[in-house]
């Protein structure tokens, strides 16, 4: 391969592997690519709980706990028409989140609803077992719920970053 080929051929493909195209442009193919995504992906969802300060919780961990019949309110950020409606966690309501970070209240992305909306749904008890996901690890309308919850000074605040895709991969009954 020429030298101008391969300037021409890393000009073309790095920003698309730097900038996060990568998978959904095919690029990923190697079993080592796919690692750094998955890094990528991790390290986010690590740095987000520390920065928020609520709990993660696995499919199998929600389960359990829902078998056993333990009190939470679980709460799905996707948006209602598009995906609530399709199947959800039993038992779960909808409140819809953005999938980037909000950092102050914002109805539009909230589908206008307040953050007093979000208060009234949370209940008064503080202790409550609040339990958020969206659709997958990557997706970030869960850690919105979540961080939300624990800067309104809910104590008890979960993050189930797997969501509903876990929840069917796991074989889990959904609701509709």
């Amino acid at each position: 391969m020429s030298f101008r080929l391969m300037l021409a051929s890393l000009c073309i493909s790095l920003p698309v592997v730097f900038f996060g195209g990568a998978a959904n442009a095919g690029l990923l193919d190697s079993k080592f690519e796919k690692e750094v995504q998955a890094e990528s992906i991790a390290v986010k969802l690590v740095r987000d709980t520390q920065k928020s300060g609520y709990q993660l919780i696995t499919t199998a961990e929600l389960k359990a706990k829902m078998d056993a019949g333990q009190k939470m309110l679980v709460i799905d950020a996707m948006p209602y028409k598009g995906s609530y409606v399709k199947g959800h966690v039993p038992g779960a309501v909808s409140f819809e989140f953005p999938i980037k970070d909000m950092l102050q209240w914002d109805s539009q992305k909230t589908a206008n609803k307040t953050q007093s909306d979000y208060l009234q749904l949370l209940g008064n008890d503080k202790e409550t077992m609040i339990v958020v996901y969206c659709g997958f690890v990557k997706c970030g309308r869960s850690h919105n719920g979540a961080d939300w919850a624990v800067k309104l000074g809910y104590k008890n605040v979960y993050r189930y970053p797997g969501g509903i895709f876990a929840w069917k991969g796991a074989d889990f009954d959904i609701e509709k």
